[in-house]
């Protein structure tokens, strides 16, 4: 969960960046943060990664108060995070493999582990066969999904794309947005900044609207009230499911008991 209370960001030229921000993003949700330049997104993702510390008010992620949290500890915080950004970020004398296994590497993970879940996040990506090339020998859909690769494959509880289709073409941005939202629906909570309206259209999820530092639209009710639909549409699914697998063992049970009854009487 991610919580805004009262946050305020002031820089030393006396700027603004948000102001008096109150906002709680549970887990699971898939939310935009959209609104044209300087309207306060990075400011906002800054604070949740605990790059910045906000001048008024509390930041509070995973039930942790990020204002009083001490620098040796915000490394831990940020593994629990799954960066995504914009120019990719990518090591090109690295393999995609290599990119993506980096991440592991650097918390320590076996080298068995690595491998196997290098290579089921580049499935889930549709990068599997591209595992041995270098990304200068990708296209930037390509290269953004092994960004997207990198982001995932600790397993972090939270997904922070910044501006992750600024780079790609509208056909490329809608993929991206697709596994974003494929992401989203196993459990991780996806934070995507953007001032592409055209997507936000596309994708279902929460919007909130930023202009000069202040949330100026937040379709939360809506996004819940959505999300609540769906999830009695899919136990409804499940419940028929259910019943008809009960229906069927009971028909198979009837049908052995009426073999068995007529194997007798011969």
């Amino acid at each position: 969960m991610i919580e805004f209370i009262g946050v305020s960001k002031a820089f030393p030229e006396g700027n603004h960046a948000v102001e008096n921000i109150n906002l709680k993003i549970e887990d699971g949700e898939f939310v935009f943060i959209v609104g044209p330049s300087g309207a306060g997104k990075s400011t906002m993702l800054k604070l949740i990664m605990r790059e910045e510390v906000p001048s008024s008010g509390k930041v509070i992620v995973n039930g942790r108060d990020l204002t009083k949290m001490k620098r040796r500890q915000v490394p831990y915080l940020r593994r629990t995070m799954g960066i995504v950004f914009q120019d990719f970020r990518l090591i090109d004398k690295m393999t995609v493999f290599e990119n993506v296994a980096f991440a592991m590497r650097v918390i320590g993970a076996k080298q068995s582990e690595i491998k196997k879940r290098v290579m089921a996040v580049l499935d889930l990506v549709g990068l599997e066969e591209m595992a041995s090339r270098h990304p200068s020998e990708l296209s930037g859909g390509e290269q953004q999904r092994v960004s997207l690769a990198r982001a995932l494959v600790n397993k972090p509880s939270l997904i922070i794309a910044d501006e992750p289709t600024g780079n790609i073409d509208p056909k490329r941005s809608y993929e991206i947005m697709k596994i974003l939202k494929e992401i989203n629906k196993m459990g991780t909570t996806v934070l995507v900044v953007t001032h592409e309206h055209t997507l936000v259209n596309q994708i279902p999820g929460r919007v909130i609207v930023l202009k000069d530092g202040e949330i100026v639209k937040d379709t939360a009710q809506e996004y819940y009230a959505q999300r609540e639909k769906e999830e009695r549409k899919s136990q409804a699914e499940i419940s028929r499911f259910e019943e008809s697998a009960d229906t069927q063992q009971e028909n198979i049970g009837a049908d052995e008991e009426i073999n068995g009854s007529e194997e007798n009487e011969n």
